[in-house]
């Protein structure tokens, strides 16, 4: 007991910690009212606070809960067809992927990590998407980059988040996709982290700190999808992610 709190007084106290607070309940409230964002906000975030490796675990876990929390009010409203082939894919090289984070420059690492969110933000904002059909091959080419990009940085969202949103369907439907992508692949994400030893206790005490706020988020950013018209929300979202890749880049 007295070795757990030798360990976890010192990470309570760090300043660090009240940035990533801050970051956890802003990709919460886009998490809850999109579908996506707490990969690509929390990735480049807790990357520059902590270090990949001590950073990419916590935002894992995180999501695994988060998509726990909202599939079952989104199974209905998913495409099937078309998300199960895209998780699959994904899952199958999330393991790959992870050997990147494993063995990379973890300085080199943080700063592709916020250089993707950046590209990724300006494409969403210069409304790029791609407008073709979505047969089965490229849903599997699609799955397997997002899962390479899960292993390495725990995003899987960008490819997928453009691809997905390409289509004419509602918006209730595109979020509802979004999700049950991301709850297919949360569980085998956090195992190579958990095998290769990158799960350990100041990960779990950051977790526990930063879980209840993140599921007090998501749940805000729900409701506010009832109410708040897109075109107030998306300027703000774009704005996030161009302010969280660019600190992870040049921080």
């Amino acid at each position: 007991m007295i070795a757990w709190v030798e360990i976890a007084t010192p990470i309570l106290l760090d300043w660090r910690l009240a940035g990533a607070i801050v970051a956890t309940a802003i990709a919460g409230i886009m998490r809850g009212y999109s579908g996506f964002g707490t990969a690509v906000i929390l990735a480049p975030v807790y990357s520059l606070l902590w270090g990949p490796r001590a950073g990419i675990p916590v935002m894992l876990l995180m999501e695994l809960v988060v998509s726990v929390q909202l599939l079952p009010a989104a199974i209905k409203d998913a495409d099937r067809r078309v998300v199960l082939p895209l998780g699959g894919a994904a899952a199958l090289a999330t393991p790959l992927g992870a050997w990147i984070l494993l063995s990379a420059d973890g300085d080199a690492l943080r700063r592709f990590i916020g250089g993707f969110v950046l590209v990724f933000g300006l494409l969403l904002m210069s409304g790029w998407r791609y407008h073709g059909s979505r047969p089965l091959p490229l849903n599997l080419a699609v799955g397997t980059a997002a899962g390479l990009l899960k292993g390495a940085t725990g995003m899987s969202g960008p490819p997928v988040i453009l691809y997905l949103l390409a289509g004419l369907e509602e918006a209730r439907r595109h979020r509802a996709n979004l999700i049950m992508f991301f709850a297919t692949i949360a569980i085998v994400s956090i195992v190579p982290p958990l095998i290769g030893g990158l799960i350990d206790l100041p990960v779990l005490v950051r977790l526990a700190v930063l879980l209840p706020v993140m599921a007090l988020s998501v749940p805000i950013g729900a409701r506010l999808f009832k109410v708040v018209p897109e075109r107030l929300y998306r300027p703000f979202a774009m704005g996030v992610l161009l302010v969280a890749g660019g600190l992870a880049l040049f921080g």
